[in-house]
């Protein structure tokens, strides 16, 4: 081999071939390779993305938290004791980023399989399919954790935080973790399909009933008692008390409050782990 070629080919660091720091990278950082690759992807998007997180949360402060607040508080006065605006901000936080996820999490990942295989391209490198799993994830969560940032702002903008940014600010990362609770089973279940048509089921008898029946518009238990197991099992409803303790100090016991993070981490780690057996299965097959 000549001078040149021994250059090209010992030019990893501390004198390894290239290939092999590069190969040792991926294995070690695999996760945010992948998670790099998907944020980019996104780019193209980028102006819908930013103009949907900032107009949504406009939107639903003036129609829910001001329009409709007013006649609320106009009618019964307040609503667990604080303005309807405030009650509901949080809990439209947290169901927002949750209903968005499904959108993520659904035909981006059948589509990595089935119509376009992006998923296969990273595998034939040194990418582990667990790598690619949790960097697909890891990239949409920090989409949410940005989204669920500008909720924050512009709650804060509206007065829709009393308890102050120090504590209010812990709405953020509790609203991607209930995205996280329902996305990673969710992009783990969409990774064993070929055809979509299941997704227009979950929006239909999933998300929509999250979405109505877990407290976000009125107290779970102002609701009859035979929906509030719609609640109990919902990341909506979970991630709206935790906010809403953070938004505005609603009373949450310590014990109560343990329980939703449980429930809450619990559903992310199922899902993770069924994601990255789904992923290692089909792209190893």
């Amino acid at each position: 081999m000549s001078e040149v070629d021994n250059a090209l080919v010992t030019t990893g660091v501390g004198g390894a071939p290239a290939h092999t720091e590069m190969a040792a990278r991926a294995r070690r950082s695999g996760i945010w390779f992948y998670a790099e690759t998907v944020l980019r992807g996104m780019r193209a998007f980028a102006l819908p993305i930013a103009l949907y997180a900032v107009a949504q949360p406009l939107l639903y402060m003036i129609a829910l938290g001001v329009g409709l607040g007013a006649l609320v508080d106009r009618g019964v006065g307040s609503v667990a004791g604080v303005d309807y605006l405030v009650f509901v901000a949080p809990a439209l936080l947290v169901s927002t980023v949750v209903m968005s996820v499904s959108a993520e999490m659904t035909f981006p990942v059948m589509s990595g399989f089935k119509w376009n295989r992006l998923y296969y391209g990273p595998v034939a490198s040194p990418l582990e399919p667990s790598q690619v799993a949790l960097g697909h994830f890891t990239a949409v969560m920090l989409r949410f954790l940005a989204q669920g940032l500008v909720f924050w702002l512009v709650m804060l903008a509206f007065g829709a935080a009393p308890a102050g940014w120090v504590q209010s600010v812990l709405v953020v990362p509790v609203g991607m973790l209930a995205a996280a609770a329902f996305g990673a089973p969710l992009q783990a279940y969409a990774a064993t399909l070929d055809d979509g048509f299941q997704f227009s089921l979950i929006q239909r008898f999933v998300v929509m009933p999250m979405f109505l029946f877990s407290g976000t518009f009125f107290p779970l238990s102002a609701m009859p008692g035979y929906l509030h197991w719609i609640g109990w099992i919902s990341p909506v409803w979970h991630g709206t008390e935790l906010a809403r303790w953070a938004s505005y100090g609603a009373h949450l016991p310590p014990p109560q409050a343990a329980v939703h993070l449980l429930f809450l981490l619990t559903c992310s780690a199922l899902g993770l782990w069924w994601g990255v057996r789904t992923y290692t299965r089909r792209l190893r097959s």
